[in-house]
């Protein structure tokens, strides 16, 4: 399976923080992915770009935060974040470059 131009378009970015950081110790990866994307949309993007079998993918979406920027009152967007469980045997390096 070759890497399309849609599935750059359906994962942003990795999240790497220290809860996404523990979760790739049971072979887990956590990637903010764009907000109408689907499961398996998902999870072919995943298997396509890093060339890895997905065994599951768990979404969650984040609502942003009010912020105060220079006094004014702003609000953070919202984020949607996949967390995709692995296959034995498999595994991204996300603190290396893409």
């Amino acid at each position: 399976m070759s890497a399309k131009p849609e599935h750059y378009d359906v994962i942003v970015k990795p999240v790497i923080t220290e809860k996404a950081t523990m979760t790739s110790e049971n072979n887990g990866v956590v990637f903010q992915v764009s907000k109408d994307a689907s499961k398996p949309q998902i999870k072919d993007a995943v298997e396509a770009l890093f060339g890895v079998k997905v065994k599951a993918v768990n979404t969650t979406i984040t609502k942003g935060k009010q912020k105060r920027f220079r006094g004014q009152l702003g609000r953070r967007s919202d984020i949607k974040k996949a967390y995709v469980t692995l296959e034995e045997g498999s595994s991204i390096d996300v603190s290396t470059g893409l």
